[in-house]
């Protein structure tokens, strides 16, 4: 199922320090130390992380004698970013008709409309009580 995946592939990326795992992975391939070296979080912090990455299937984790060497695997990635370039050009035509829009309303001649009377307004304060007017 795509959605699982893109799912799975957005909760991954919603965390600012794991997006800086992958950003270290696409430079290449890291250890769990060299990962953690930059954040300040314990050693089952960071494994929480790459835990996440991998679940999503963004990254694998090799073994090399005691070392677990991580990569990046870009195939989530670019599902992801398919996904939303469908939207793109949506936004992009609907960034187009705001211009035009707007460059229609600039063109257009102004028109001239009589100013309306400022209201008059009573200099009678409301605290203030009126006599009544005899009349005879």
């Amino acid at each position: 199922m795509e959605s699982d995946h893109l799912s799975a592939t957005f909760a991954a990326l919603a965390d600012p320090t794991r997006r800086a795992i992958l950003a270290r992975l696409a430079q290449g391939e890291a250890t769990v130390g060299d990962l953690a070296e930059p954040f300040d979080l314990s050693p089952p912090a960071i494994s929480k992380h790459l835990r996440v990455l991998a679940h999503a299937g963004l990254i694998t984790q090799g073994r090399d004698r005691q070392f677990r060497p991580c990569r990046i695997v870009p195939e989530p990635l670019k599902e992801a970013a398919d996904w939303a370039m469908q939207y793109r050009a949506l936004w992009e035509q609907r960034l187009e008709q705001l211009d035009n829009y707007l460059q229609q309303l600039q063109q257009a001649p102004v028109k001239d409309t009589p100013e309306k009377p400022a209201a008059k307004t009573s200099k009678v304060s409301s605290t203030r009580t009126r006599k009544p007017r005899h009349h005879d």
